[in-house]
């Protein structure tokens, strides 16, 4: 599969500078109007008229091909293998254990050191009740 996927990248980039330089080689719709004067290009690799349908119908086979290889990456990126029915809570299962501690990490107490009530009230401030309510009218600024 991921053979594939590079050949068709490949792919894609060859045709995508391919057609980059099949565009700058073409001219544009003014171009033709010297052409009536006597700056025709009849003695082109590809005669008078030649050219513009080779270059023309060249760019397209390529953004045709380019357009296949776009639609073939978007296929192969979006598969995903096939899980067994039901939801993402009956696939997750059980949470994991946490590690055991080992070495410094295990001499860190998991919960704080009881204090005495006496102390408590003296050392410690109160916590503060929060600032902005859960809801989001309390973020909008009064005039």
């Amino acid at each position: 599969m991921n053979v594939l996927l590079t050949i068709v990248l490949a792919v894609q980039m060859l045709t995508a500078l391919g057609m980059i330089g099949l565009i700058l080689l073409q001219h544009g719709k003014g171009a033709d109007m010297g052409a009536a004067f006597g700056g025709g290009a009849s003695g082109s690799l590809f005669g008078a008229t030649g050219s513009a349908n080779f270059l023309s119908r060249t760019t397209a086979v390529l953004a045709g091909v380019f357009f296949a290889c776009t639609l073939l990456l978007a296929y192969f990126g979006n598969l995903r293998p096939t899980e067994s029915g039901g939801s993402v809570l009956e696939r997750a299962g059980a949470p994991a254990a946490a590690p055991a501690a080992s070495g410094a990490a295990a001499q860190i107490p998991a919960t704080p050191a009881p204090v005495p009530a006496n102390q408590a009230s003296a050392t410690l401030p109160r916590p503060a009740a929060p600032a902005a309510p859960a809801s989001g009218a309390g973020q909008i600024p009064a005039r």
